[in-house]
């Protein structure tokens, strides 16, 4: 059966983005940054901020290579009836590279939005201004 985190492309025939990898990581340490979190709760967090699909199993894994570089820590809440849930915690290594990729994030998505005007056709790739319509003709050939 597919789940709808998986690669499936859409009736399009293009492949979905999908939040994997330092991505991933990022977002995670971002909600982590706030407050301490256990694995389901970052999963439902990262859904509804409506990122790029992504596989719910990633998210764990993502919080194992995170506790075991040193940038979040965890331990086992046991304050809620139910079973013990581990919580993680973002630490000091991990606020160090969220500063980092913000940092790259800042400056990739100037590029992003430098390259969605040219697509859009607000700037040329050369950077000089479209046209202006009277420019490129009156409009009354299609009249």
């Amino acid at each position: 059966m597919a789940d709808k985190k998986t690669d499936e492309t859409e009736d399009t025939g293009a492949a979905r983005p999908r939040l994997h990898g330092d991505m991933l990581t990022t977002s995670v340490l971002a909600f982590l940054r706030t407050s301490s979190a256990y694995g389901y709760q970052l999963t439902r967090m990262l859904e509804e901020a409506g990122l790029p699909d992504f596989d719910s199993g990633s998210v764990y894994r993502t919080l194992r290579q995170l506790e075991r570089s040193g940038k979040v820590s965890s331990f086992w809440d046991t304050s809620e009836s139910g079973p013990a849930r581990r919580m993680y915690t973002m630490t000091s290594a991990g606020e160090i590279f969220l500063r980092g990729w913000i940092d790259v994030i800042d400056r990739y998505q100037a590029v992003l939005q430098q390259t969605a005007d040219v697509f859009r056709g607000e700037e040329r790739p050369n950077g000089e201004p479209d046209p202006a319509p009277s420019a490129r003709g009156t409009g009354a050939e299609a009249d």
